[in-house]
């Protein structure tokens, strides 16, 4: 497939994980892509260009983005995928953990795709994709800052659609149950019984297994693809069945 030929597609988070799979699925399938990431491996070869980048800060946002547009001559499609979580219940977690977690799953969304709109709106075929989650939907314990940040997403993204269909640029949102990248591999870490941990993650999911990154970059390859045009205010799972099978 090569449906993103002649497109540019901008994925922030795009140094590991989601982001990365996401980052060489559109390069193969046709796409100029530059990544935006606090940490960009050395010597990267899947990705057009690469542009050290925190979402959380404006003129950094603001002049990576135009790096990218003045450098690959403008920009089709947005992956928002970058996101940091946090662990505990409500009570667990001081208010600059909360700003924190919520300055870069929620705001820094607003940031890229607010700076990225002018070029959008040039494209006749632009679409944003926001990377979600299933705790959107789902209560699992002890995400509670997480949980919220990622609701917030979800609302953000039908909000976005919204506003956004008259300029002719489509919003959508994955929501991943529990992924096997290394970012969830931080928070094992983090576990007082690692092995314990990652049990209990593959077993609340259907399938009885983390979800790939590479199976979260299809789906967000689907909603940005321009064969998806009528696709639009989407949030589509792709969690194991988590959030809506029940096996007894």
């Amino acid at each position: 497939m090569n449906e993103f030929t002649g497109l540019v597609a901008l994925v922030t988070g795009g140094g590991s994980g989601i982001g990365a799979a996401t980052a060489a699925l559109l390069t193969e399938r046709g796409a100029r892509v530059a990544i935006l990431d606090r940490d960009v491996p050395t010597g990267d070869r899947v990705a057009a260009m690469s542009v050290i980048c925190d979402v959380t800060f404006t003129p950094g946002v603001e002049g990576a983005i135009t790096e990218v547009a003045d450098t690959l001559g403008g920009i089709d499609i947005v992956v928002n995928n970058a996101g940091i979580g946090a662990i505990g219940d409500i009570a667990a977690n001081p208010d600059d953990e909360w700003h924190r977690v919520l300055d870069v799953n929620v705001v820094g969304i607003a940031r890229v795709s607010r700076t990225a709109l002018p070029y959008l709106r040039r494209s006749s075929h632009a679409a944003i994709v926001n990377t979600c989650s299933v705790v959107a939907v789902v209560g699992v314990p002890q995400r509670a800052v997480y949980s919220a940040s990622k609701g917030a997403v979800a609302a953000l993204t039908l909000a976005m659609a919204a506003d956004h269909l008259k300029d002719g640029i489509r919003v959508n949102a994955v929501t991943p149950g529990t992924a096997d990248t290394p970012w969830v591999g931080r928070l094992l870490d983090q576990a007082p019984d690692a092995a314990a941990a990652a049990t209990a993650l593959r077993a609340r999911q259907p399938m009885g297994r983390l979800v790939s990154a590479a199976e979260v970059a299809y789906a967000i390859a689907y909603l940005a693809s321009p064969l998806s045009s009528a696709t639009t205010g989407t949030l589509l799972a792709v969690d194991g069945g988590m959030a809506g099978v029940r096996l007894g």
